[in-house]
């Protein structure tokens, strides 16, 4: 019954922690990536659908994506989409077959506030995480409170439940470093 917990609580953090990763690769620094582009959802004919579903991201140069979508007749539902995407600041430009997008140099006042939404997004899912450190938690004293586990085992695995909770907010905190790190580099 604890390890059972303890293994949900296990894979939820580590969910945790890869969408804390996905988030830091849709965030912009100086070259461009096509991960940025992941999260894009394009309104296609009334539903929303992710830009990977309607077309391919390519990455010719440091600072160009392109974007070709595999129905042209979506090329303008996905130029305005990438036109409106807050925290780009690039204008794309479409050709009739496919969309460019050239990403201006970043200045150090935007690189800076790139760091500030990281690290919001970095505090977002250490708190994710320890709510489900709080949820195992309580079901691990109402384990207690039934009866149907002793004091040594809910000890142990409290102890579990805290080291494993650490790593993972570490592993947040790393990834952090190195998008932080990325993006202060010039």
């Amino acid at each position: 019954m604890i390890n059972d917990i303890l293994a949900t609580a296990n894979e939820k953090m580590g969910k945790a922690v890869e969408s804390a990763k996905e988030d830091f690769a849709t965030i912009r620094s100086g070259r461009a990536n096509p991960a940025m582009f992941q999260k894009l959802m394009i309104d296609y004919y009334g539903t929303p659908t992710p830009l990977s579903s309607l077309g391919s991201i390519a990455n010719p140069e440091a600072r160009t994506i392109v974007v070709t979508p595999y129905d042209k007749g979506a090329l303008a539902a996905v130029e305005k989409a990438i036109r409106d995407m807050p925290n780009l600041g690039a204008n794309p430009t479409n050709d009739g077959t496919l969309i460019r997008v050239s990403l201006p140099e970043l200045t150090e006042d935007r690189r800076k506030d790139y760091v500030k939404i990281v690290k919001t997004k970095a505090e977002d899912h250490r708190v994710a995480v320890r709510n489900i450190r709080r949820k195992a938690k309580d079901e691990l004293d109402a384990l207690k409170k039934d009866g149907l586990a002793g004091d040594d085992d809910l000890s142990r695995g409290e102890k579990e439940l805290e080291a494993t909770t650490k790593s993972h907010v570490d592993a947040i905190d790393e990834a952090l470093k190195r998008k932080e790190t990325e993006l202060l580099e010039v």
